[in-house]
């Protein structure tokens, strides 16, 4: 008995086999608990791959594009590697957000970085064979901080995903939501080189993304899902489906009303697409210069121009930089068509004679570059060069597809005029505006940077007659208007265009007026090349200049840049100021890394400034720059109107030039053949009052008409300095026949 109770108490307290299995899977949760712990804990130190450090995460790398902004806030372009512009959360736009937070992560500002509902919620739609993805905003925001490998193993993409939970929830530990939600719109490729939502909006809708209506924000959330399969320039019907999709989320999450969700999702798409880059929009050449510029500044201070999101600040004003483009593409339109008529006219080439032109026009070009690279010889190129094949040319109608061999387009191309045009502002040298030619996508020479230099005949005296006046002649001076001999230099003696006058006296005021090469040359053989040169330099010329007499008639080549330049150190009060156009430049963050500080330096004295700008006026008021105001010309400026300027052209009338400025802008314009073999016939057209006048005429005339820019013909010019005048300015009254002689011959400038 006693042995029986033993072996049932014994029975008694055996563990149970439920019980035994009930322990074991406690342990086994555990242990898997401990497991993942561990996993994650071994994932976090880098056991098993690198993780990006807290300095890191605290500072991501990402490409930002430098964007250029004008004087009056117009954004004007962008360099970039990825075409990403940085917005802070008050600038997404509530839409923005609503539509992200509807579509991608409605608990977002409730979870930790991970969503345990989201996660958990996989594996019963994989059951139903539906794919649903449980990624968080913050763990999609790992993702773009720090990509994927390419062609990743099943293994590699399971233990990227675990990395990014850890990176998720460290990215929520070192930011806010509002932080985490701003980055993330600034991470994402929205398709169209546009990255973040800034470039998005103002890619596809021309808008900043606070000003997004709801079914525009639900376009680009949208977009985010596939940026091609989607994109609405594309796929528009995609594109179309999937913005209702989001909508459709952000009725079902409240963030729509039901009248809201039914009028919007009826809506077509409407865009203003406009790919931002540094070869779109206004001032094409100008940013041309601008990026080869701020490129190499950007390697000597340490920066990436393309990547590292610089602001920079020019001077140029976009009102007036349109105004400048539409006064040279309305000028350069109806001059081409004069030149051309004229060539049929005298059935010859543009070039005449000189067939060197087209063979040289051949070589420069991109084509001839490539195949010559390829070891082509002169005659496979020449052939090559004769075949037709399809491609689109220039006209000013807009662009034309033709089939044409590229000898042929050469020659075509040899045609056209060309143009520079810049414009700068008085007693501060800031560049307002700046046309390099007449088409960028086909032309891409930049005709105003200081290294494009082209002959400036008259506009080259002005120099002479400074230096004249500085030596203490007076305007009212009078000289023999006969011609003048060198014998040191081979007996050189220029020729006078306009004869009328010839063999009298005239003042300084009627030589310079008319442009009379005798004079000049009269003026420069008594004062000598040197000083003049020393002048010149003075007024911010660094172009070679020759110590020749010919220089006074303006042989030498000066770049438009320079030449406007120099003269706005008149209406800048005797005072040279060097041309600049970057007013500051800032880092992603703001700190200003860059600030102008133009050079400047005293020219002439008050006295001598005035009486220069006297003269330039009587350039304008009687000599070869009367069309701004003579009532057959279109300009109509009155004749007292506050305007100095100076017409140019040179031999053959290859450049015709003008330069002239009023108390509150200088403008200088250049026209002329790519070659100097290219040019007109007759003065009639191929003169500087024909040629370039007519730019700075239309230009002004548009800026005068534009109240909100500020400028009149109302502005003072300028007055009598306190400081005595050494010389006269107020002479006796022209005779009747010098009166008589400027309406008749206005026409005849110097070379």
């Amino acid at each position: 008995m006693t042995s029986r109770k033993k072996r049932i108490s014994k029975r008694a307290v055996k563990p149970s086999r439920s019980y035994v299995g009930i322990k074991i899977l406690w342990l086994f949760f555990f242990a898997v608990i401990a497991a993942a712990a561990g996993f994650f804990y071994l994932l976090s130190k880098g056991v098993f791959g690198e993780l990006p450090d807290t300095d890191v995460l605290e500072n991501p790398s990402l490409s930002l594009a430098s964007e250029v902004y004008t004087a009056d806030g117009v954004l004007l372009g962008k360099y970039y590697q990825q075409n990403r512009s940085t917005s802070h959360y008050e600038e997404l736009g509530k839409h923005v957000v609503n539509a992200l937070l509807a579509t991608e992560d409605v608990r977002f500002f409730d979870h930790p970085g991970i969503d345990p509902i989201g996660v958990a919620a996989v594996p019963y739609y994989l059951l139903k064979g539906r794919k649903r993805g449980a990624s968080t905003i913050t763990q999609q925001l790992a993702k773009n901080l720090f990509p994927r490998q390419k062609n990743p193993s099943v293994l590699q993409l399971i233990m990227r995903k675990f990395k990014e939970w850890v990176i998720a929830v460290r990215l929520e530990y070192l930011y806010t939501k509002e932080e985490i939600l701003t980055m993330y719109l600034n991470t994402v490729d929205f398709g169209s080189n546009a990255y973040g939502i800034k470039s998005a909006a103002r890619t596809f809708f021309g808008k900043e993304p606070t000003e997004l209506a709801p079914e525009e924000a639900a376009l680009l959330i949208g977009i985010l899902k596939a940026p091609y399969l989607y994109s609405p320039i594309y796929h528009p019907e995609n594109a179309f489906k999937r913005r209702n999709v989001v909508l459709t989320q952000m009725h079902k999450y409240g963030f729509l009303t039901d009248a809201e969700y039914d009028s919007l999702t009826a809506l077509p798409i409407h865009l203003t697409y406009s790919v931002q880059s540094h070869i779109h929009g206004i001032a094409q050449y100008y940013r041309e210069y601008l990026r080869v510029r701020l490129g190499k500044w950007a390697r000597d201070n340490g920066y990436n121009l393309y990547a590292d999101g610089l602001k920079i600040y020019t001077t140029i004003d976009s009102r007036l930089q349109q105004y400048a483009e539409a006064a040279v593409w309305e000028h350069m339109k109806d001059l081409q068509a004069k030149f051309d008529a004229e060539l049929r006219r005298y059935r010859r080439n543009p070039w005449g004679r000189d067939k060197e032109t087209v063979i040289r026009g051949m070589r420069r070009s991109e084509r001839y570059k490539k195949l010559k690279q390829q070891g082509l010889s002169e005659k496979e190129i020449m052939e090559i060069f004769r075949k037709p094949v399809k491609m689109t040319v220039f006209t000013y109608n807009g662009p034309k597809d033709t089939v044409m061999s590229p000898l042929d387009s050469v020659k075509y191309y040899k045609r056209f005029l060309h143009a520079g045009f810049i414009v700068m502002e008085p007693g501060t040298g800031r560049i307002k505006a700046w046309v390099g030619g007449i088409n960028y996508r086909f032309f891409q020479y930049d005709h105003v940077r200081p290294s494009s230099r082209r002959q400036v005949g008259s506009t080259f005296k002005p120099f002479v007659y400074a230096q004249a006046i500085i030596n203490g002649y007076s305007p009212c001076t009078k000289v023999p208007n006969m011609p003048v001999v060198f014998p040191e230099y081979d007996n050189w003696s220029p020729k006078n265009a306009d004869t009328n006058a010839q063999g009298r006296k005239v003042t300084l005021y009627y030589a310079l007026g008319h442009s009379i090469n005798w004079v000049t040359a009269r003026l420069i053989k008594e004062i000598g090349p040197q000083p003049v040169i020393r002048l010149a330099r003075k007024m911010g010329i660094t172009a070679p200049i020759e110590p020749v007499p010919s220089i006074a008639l303006g042989t030498t080549d000066i770049s438009p840049y320079e030449m406007t330049g120099a003269f706005n150190t008149f209406p800048s009060g005797g005072k040279w100021i060097a041309p600049y156009s970057i007013q500051r430049i800032e880092d992603k963050y703001g700190n200003v890394i860059y600030e102008a500080t133009p050079r400047q330096r005293v020219v002439f004295d008050s006295a001598d400034n005035y009486v220069m700008i006297r003269m330039l006026r009587y350039v304008v008021q009687h000599g070869t720059s009367v069309r701004l105001w003579l009532p057959r010309y279109p300009y109509k400026f009155p004749r007292n109107a506050p305007i100095a300027a100076k017409t140019g052209t040179t031999n053959d009338h290859a450049d015709g030039w003008f330069i002239g400025f009023t108390p509150q802008l200088t403008a200088g314009a250049w026209v002329g053949g790519d070659e100097r073999t290219i040019h007109f016939v007759s003065m009639r057209y191929g003169q500087g009052a024909s040629m370039a006048l007519p730019i700075w005429a239309l230009f002004f005339k548009k800026v005068f008409s534009d109240s909100t820019l500020g400028y009149s013909l109302d502005t003072p010019f300028y007055e009598m300095p306190r400081e005595r005048l050494k010389v006269e300015v107020d002479c006796a009254r022209f005779s009747e026949t010098d009166t008589l002689d400027i309406n008749l011959h206005e026409d005849l400038g110097g070379i």
